[in-house]
């Protein structure tokens, strides 16, 4: 039986239903997903034999790569094996995808790479330019902080989400290029969270689900399906973008500052996401949207204070400078009317 879900801007037909996503209505389909099948045998590789492509410098508590990917013969597309024994097969044009998973794992841990990098990297195969990046909703615009793993972009967003402000997505931010705009696109319906930063949000680092109850791996979510308008469902235009840099113990954090274009677009190509495995063609191609978004939407630095009482002044910090340059840009087109 076919299940039919969204994420990311893709529709997902897929043999077992995927934890976490909403469902679409609609029996069409982008990437076929299979989670009770094997990949076929022509796509396969040696592990053992072939060298692979691609070596993560992360590692797991073992000392092993957290990551491994393999090109298939012929080009045919990748394998990707992390450091647990779950296993994707990806072909070329990211139109198909096959999860693998040990005995001691389960489809719930599967879920967890597949909503994040492999998706994420599926996405980069199918030409879409995606951030690292959780995106909040502010006055029916995408706002959207960036940074590497672990600098608060989920933490952040979480802190809006109480707020009131409806979440686009998580850690990836999938972007289409409009005639004159660029929208993201939704992900799914949770934030991933660490204990520290539940403990952060909420006093009490257990006030959360985890997100895999039966693993040790420790993360926690918020479910945004079960509250009215907490997750946005369509697409957005950018418009503001603020890149989120090392915390600080400075009596003036949280602040922000305008950075230049070309700190701006390093800043874009910098975070980047799932670029490990991306050809010269695909490169340059990311170049050329991300020197446009940055030119579009100019990228600002914010600088958080390392004291988590201050995140809801990062918030409103973020907030204001969000209102104050919508204001000068609607200024702007006031003063310059369309013919």
């Amino acid at each position: 039986m076919s299940c039919f879900q969204l994420a990311y801007g893709l529709r997902l037909r897929s043999d077992l239903p995927i934890p976490g996503l909403t469902i679409n209505r609609e029996s069409q389909f982008d990437v076929a997903v299979w989670l009770a099948s094997p990949a076929p045998s022509s796509l396969d590789v040696d592990q053992h034999s072939a060298l692979p492509c691609y070596t993560s410098d992360y590692l797991d508590q073992n000392g092993n790569p957290t990551l491994k990917a393999w090109r298939l013969p012929d080009s045919a597309g990748f394998k990707l094996r992390y450091s647990d024994g779950i296993e994707f097969t990806i072909d070329s044009q990211g139109n198909n995808v096959w999860g693998n998973w040990p005995p001691n794992m389960t489809l719930e841990d599967t879920a967890v790479y597949l909503l994040g990098p492999v998706l994420g990297f599926v996405l980069r195969l199918r030409g879409k330019i995606c951030l690292h990046a959780s995106v909040i909703c502010v006055d029916n615009c995408a706002l959207a902080l960036v940074g590497p793993a672990g600098s608060g972009k989920s933490t952040t967003a979480a802190a809006f989400a109480r707020l009131g402000y409806p979440i686009l997505t998580d850690d990836v931010a999938a972007i289409t290029s409009e005639t004159d705009s660029f929208t993201i696109q939704p992900a799914y319906p949770h934030l991933r969270l660490w204990p520290r930063s539940v403990d952060m949000l909420y006093g009490n680092a257990k006030a959360l689900p985890k997100l895999v109850p039966t693993s040790e791996w420790d993360k926690c979510y918020l479910d945004l399906s079960t509250k009215p308008n907490a997750f946005q469902l369509l697409p957005l235009p950018l418009n503001a973008i603020y890149i989120l840099k090392q915390r600080s113990s400075a009596t003036s954090a949280p602040f922000i500052e305008p950075m230049s274009a070309a700190e701006g677009i390093i800043a874009l190509v910098t975070n980047s996401y799932a670029n490990y495995l991306l050809d010269k063609s695909l490169r340059a191609s990311e170049f050329a949207l991300l020197t446009g978004l940055a030119s579009k939407v100019p990228p600002k630095q914010v600088t958080p204070h390392s004291d988590p009482v201050f995140l809801p002044d990062l918030c409103e910090t973020i907030l204001r400078d969000f209102s104050a340059g919508q204001a000068n840009q609607a200024t702007k087109l006031a003063g310059n009317p369309l013919p």
